[in-house]
């Protein structure tokens, strides 16, 4: 299969390219892309990626930030972080590439622990994964020519812990490997409308 993996540079996106590379063609994208540039922001730039790559099998998203901030502080403003990023930009993968995904192809995006595990400053990052779990849920029912579409929802990985650690106390990381293997589950298996939790 042709898989694209928007968020490659990531260290899910990094450890999901390592595992589907195995046997697939994989095109990394991403706003430092390594095979193609985008910015998830930017409607513009996703259908350039999109005419510039052609048809695909996959796609997989493992990218979209949010801003941890307590909720007492958190304004508008940076609430768009998440929403522009995590939510609409994911979203927009979907809706801008239907037409590049082949017959029976797959969509995977990324939610996250956090929607179903709260910690405190994560009110953003919450409300944009539930979101996307949302959309995936509700739109695998009218996906056309057998497309379907998923979402994994990891941990914290142990890669990470030097830099969240600390927001996550008392969480077991998971592997960032074995989070890869949700989205393997997504792309070769044969469901839709799911949530793969790795916890």
């Amino acid at each position: 299969m042709k898989i694209l993996v928007v968020g490659a540079s990531g260290t899910i996106g990094q450890a999901v390219v390592q595992e589907l590379g195995k046997k697939h063609e994989i095109i990394r994208a991403g706003r430092n892309g390594q095979d193609v540039k985008v910015d998830m922001t930017d409607i513009d730039s996703i259908k350039k990626m999109y005419e510039d790559i052609g048809k695909v099998d996959a796609v997989i998203s493992t990218a979209g930030s949010a801003h941890y901030v307590p909720v007492t502080e958190l304004t508008p403003e940076l609430n768009e972080i998440g929403i522009n990023y995590k939510l609409k930009g994911q979203i927009n993968l979907v809706l801008l590439g239907m037409n590049y995904v082949n017959d029976c192809g797959s969509f995977t995006l990324t939610t996250g622990i956090l929607m179903d595990d709260p910690i405190p400053q994560g009110a953003s990052a919450a409300m944009a994964n539930g979101g996307v779990k949302a959309f995936v849920k509700a739109a695998a029912i009218e996906m056309p020519r057998g497309i379907r579409i998923n979402s994994v929802s990891p941990n914290v990985v142990q890669e990470s812990l030097h830099k969240f650690g600390d927001m996550f106390p008392g969480y077991e990381a998971v592997p960032a490997s074995r989070v890869a293997l949700a989205y393997k589950k997504s792309v070769e298996g044969a469901q839709t409308g799911q949530n793969y939790e790795v916890y």
